[in-house]
C-alpha cells in the first residue's frame, strides 16, 4: 500500500485545487450545489492525474534509475510490478472520466483531453524544450476550465493568463533543479535538458515573475473585474504575490533548491503563510 501510495502521488494533488479558483474568485465558494461540483471534479480530476504519474513513472523507469532520489520509485526499484501499475493507471483513468462525466460533458471533455496531451508529453514532447514546459503550464489551465465547466461558472481571461505565467515559473524553477543536478553528477536525468541552461532559465524565470505581478496587478485594477466583483480593493492582495513569488526565487535561486513544487508548498512555512494570508485577504476583501 505505502508503494501504491507513492506512485499515484496524493501530494501532487494540490495542484488540482486549481479546480477551485474560478468559483473563488467569482465569489461563489460558499455556494453548497458549486462546491459539491467542484470538489467532485477535484476528484475525478485527481484520480486521471495519479494515471499519468504512473504512466510517467513507467516509461520513465530507465532514466529514473540512474535519478538519485528518484531510484527509489516503486517501478525504478522494482517494489511494484509493471503489471500491477498498469492495471492500478487504467482502473484510475477510468474512474476519474467516468465521474467528472457525472459532473459535466464539457468537464469530461476537457478531462480527455489533458490526459491526450500528457500521453503526447510522456512518450515525446517532453522531450522537447520550451515546449515541455509549455504543456506543464497548459495542464494548469486546463484544470481551471475544469473548474469552469463544473460550476457554469465564468472565467476571467486574467485568471487564464496568470495561471499560464506562474505555472511557466514553476516548471522552469523546476528545470532549473535539473540542469543543477547534471552539472553537478554529469548525468543527464532527463534528455530535454540540452536544450537549457541556467542563464537562459534564470533570465525567463525573471522575465515570467515580472509578467506575472504586473499581470496580477493589472487584474486586481481592471475596470472590468473591479465592476464586476463591486470592490476596489484587491490590488491590496498583490503584495502577498509578490513576497511569495520573490520568496520562491529565494529558494530557486539562494538555496538551489526548486526541483520540487509542490514539496516546496507543503514543507516551506514562508510560502504557506504567504498563501494562507493571500487567501484570507482576498476572501475578506471579496466575501465581506
Amino acid at each position: 500500500m505505502k508503494n501504491i501510495l507513492i506512485l499515484i502521488r496524493p501530494h501532487q494533488y494540490v495542484k488540482n485545487f486549481f479546480i477551485f479558483l474560478p468559483l473563488f474568485f467569482a465569489g461563489q465558494i460558499l455556494n453548497p450545489a458549486l462546491a459539491i461540483n467542484a470538489l467532485l471534479a477535484f476528484i475525478a480530476f485527481s484520480f486521471s492525474a495519479s494515471a499519468i504519474y504512473i504512466l510517467n513513472d513507467y516509461y520513465d523507469i530507465a532514466e529514473d534509475r540512474l535519478h538519485p532520489k528518484k531510484k527509489n520509485r516503486p517501478l525504478a526499484s522494482g517494489a511494484l510490478s509493471k503489471k500491477t501499475a498498469i492495471l492500478l493507471m487504467l482502473l484510475l483513468a477510468a474512474s476519474g472520466i467516468y465521474l467528472m462525466f457525472t459532473v459535466s460533458t464539457q468537464a469530461m471533455v476537457i478531462l480527455t483531453g489533458y490526459i491526450l496531451l500528457n500521453i503526447a508529453y510522456s512518450f515525446y514532447l517532453k522531450h522537447v524544450a520550451i515546449l515541455d514546459i509549455s504543456i506543464i503550464a497548459i495542464g494548469f489551465v486546463l484544470r481551471l476550465f475544469v473548474g469552469a465547466a463544473a460550476t457554469g461558472i465564468y472565467l476571467s481571461m486574467w485568471i487564464v493568463i496568470m495561471t499560464f505565467l506562474l505555472a511557466l515559473f514553476l516548471a522552469l524553477a523546476k528545470r532549473r533543479d535539473d540542469v543543477l543536478l547534471f552539472l553537478d553528477t554529469g548525468k543527464r536525468m532527463r534528455k530535454v535538458i540540452d536544450g537549457y541552461n541556467i542563464q537562459f532559465i534564470d533570465t525567463a524565470m525573471m522575465i515570467m515573475a515580472s509578467v506575472v505581478i504586473v499581470a496580477y496587478i493589472s487584474y486586481t485594477t481592471s475596470p472590468e473585474v473591479v465592476q464586476r466583483l463591486h470592490n476596489e480593493h484587491l490590488y491590496l492582495t498583490a503584495l502577498f504575490v509578490i513576497i511569495g513569488i520573490m520568496r520562491y526565487m529565494q529558494i530557486s535561486f539562494v538555496k538551489q533548491d526548486s526541483g520540487s513544487p509542490t514539496k516546496i508548498i507543503l514543507k516551506d512555512i514562508f510560502i504557506q503563510l504567504t498563501l494562507v494570508s493571500w487567501v484570507v485577504a482576498f476572501a475578506w476583501i471579496l466575501y465581506s
